[in-house]
């Protein structure tokens, strides 16, 4: 008897709707794309990656802008049985190189407009081939596919097959790969379908951006599952937004969108009749917000909470009590404990580092395996590294993070990565990164530099000085001076303190 296929892209098709002429995509004042579509072609573009000498287990890095033929080279990859890196398009260069040269891919699908640096990039790390793919579908990669037929056969895979490496900052400065298998996403996917209660009449507003988990495994992985309808929005834009809403069921964004949504004054009950689910995550969603959304519209935010190393891991119930500042129980199938540095597992109510286990949790770090066994407990458990407290409900609320992580618009900033690069600035003696609260963002990345007497430095040529060094979401909005750098009996920067001292910066304003 022939094992199943496990790959990913089996179990979309498998939901596909009966009548492939049903729609899949839409470009609101543009193309729709069928499911038939969908089908035909990924199956040109898996052809043309297959000709391009990808065989199973070879990565295909890429940093495009958000289109339809992107997400068709996503699904394009997990036929071909190749391992897709999406790479977050506010990358620069010397982060792209790291990239490049850790992943060693057998293709980098680039924007035209970066073909040049691309190929110099490529070149340095031993890439064989650039492909280009622009936002409006066209480039190398589509006119090569465009020459393929469309019949393709699956690659088959098993469940440990790794479908994905999504990359996630490190707190030394360098980021690791975390790879997630055809059988991680599967389960994620499927349990959100039906912890969502997804239906047939369903249509989703995709918003977000499908470089990262939010968008592309939470969202289109989902709708895929439910063989219906998403509109496509290039970026979000809070009056087109508005404008679809009547049109859509299901809507899924980072605490920002909500904020963004809330600022214009005719976005109400009215806007949303047609709603069935708001989600939000990716970021604390404020209380405030929380209340403010549901007093305007008359609908509950779902707030959930995951991270790129597991998919989705909590969510606060489709039918039941959905409570501000908590991200609900876990999901089916998922465990979540509390436990001190050492493992012991703590009482309930009681603040501790959130460990959990599950057929979503990731395999591991790439070419990383000592890193790989400091992450989890012997029994299996992930240590997430975010400090959390579980009530006698079993719902989770997240209450701050044990390695300094800022989660700031949905992204994460490890404070390192953006401390060395301030560092290196001549002047500059040291320099300390933190969080503080910010309306629009969640948590505003904030720096404070001790500089050497008579240095010529202020905030502005600071912020000038890395903007060309780091992706702009890891870019302080606000940079302040200070004589000495508070410490600890063991040397280290009271972080605490720091955010204490400068609580409340972006209140007023709301910060830049």
């Amino acid at each position: 008897m022939t094992a199943p296929n496990e790959n990913l892209y089996s179990l979309f098709e498998s939901r596909f709707p009966a009548d492939r002429s049903r729609p899949f995509l839409e470009i609101p004042g543009g193309k729709t794309w069928s499911y038939a579509d969908l089908k035909a072609e990924s199956g040109r573009i898996a052809n043309r990656l297959r000709a391009l000498g990808v065989t199973p287990g070879e990565r295909v890095a890429v940093q495009v802008e958000k289109s339809p033929e992107a997400l068709f080279l996503y699904l394009a990859c997990l036929r071909a049985g190749a391992i897709y890196l999406p790479l977050n398009t506010a990358y620069k260069a010397g982060e792209i190189g790291y990239f490049l040269g850790d992943s060693e891919p057998r293709v980098f699908v680039c924007d035209p407009a970066a073909e040049a640096e691309a190929r110099d990039l490529a070149e340095k790390s031993g890439v064989a081939h650039v492909e280009t793919l622009g936002a409006d579908g066209t480039g190398s990669l589509t006119e090569g596919a465009a020459a393929e037929g469309s019949d393709c056969e699956t690659a088959p895979a098993k469940a440990d097959d790794i479908a994905a490496i999504l990359y996630t900052s490190g707190t030394t400065g360098r980021s690791k790969g975390a790879m997630l298998s055809h059988g991680n996403l599967a389960s994620n996917a499927l349990v959100l379908h039906e912890a969502w209660g997804f239906e047939p009449s369903d249509v989703l507003l995709h918003a977000l951006p499908i470089y990262h988990t939010h968008g592309l495994f939470v969202a289109t992985n989902t709708v895929l599952l439910n063989g219906t309808a998403m509109i496509f929005l290039a970026k979000f834009d809070p009056r087109q937004v508005m404008d679809l809403l009547p049109r859509a069921t299901v809507f899924m964004g980072v605490p920002t969108l909500y904020v963004r949504l809330l600022e214009q004054e005719d976005f109400g009950a009215e806007t949303c009749r047609a709603m069935r689910l708001f989600v939000a995550g990716s970021a604390p969603l404020l209380p405030q917000t929380f209340e403010e959304f549901s007093a305007r519209t008359g609908h509950t935010v779902l707030e959930r909470y995951g991270m790129t190393e597991a998919g989705m891991i909590t969510s606060n119930p489709l039918r039941g009590e959905r409570i501000a500042g908590k991200v609900g129980p876990p999901l089916p199938g998922v465990q979540a404990r509390v436990a001190d540095e050492n493992g012991n597992i703590l009482k309930t109510g009681e603040v501790g580092i959130l460990e959990i286990k599950g057929p979503n949790v990731f395999k591991g770090y790439w070419r990383m395996p000592e890193k790989t066994a400091e992450e989890f407990r012997p029994d299996g458990f992930f240590i997430t590294g975010d400090m959390a407290v579980i009530d006698e409900d079993g719902y989770v609320a997240i209450v701050g993070r044990s390695k300094d992580l800022v989660i700031s618009g949905g992204f994460n900033v490890y404070p390192k990565e953006v401390e060395l690069a301030i560092d290196a600035l001549p002047g500059v003696l040291e320099s300390a990164v933190i969080g503080l609260a910010h309306k629009d963002f969640g948590e505003g990345v904030t720096a404070v530099v001790k500089v050497e007497a008579g240095a010529a430095l202020d905030e502005a040529g600071i912020i000038a000085a890395i903007k060309d060094e780091l992706a702009m979401f890891k870019v302080p909005k606000r940079v302040f001076f200070i004589d000495e750098l508070p410490r600890n009996a063991m040397g280290k920067v009271q972080k605490n303190a720091l955010r204490e001292r400068y609580a409340g910066t972006y209140d007023s304003s709301g910060g830049r």
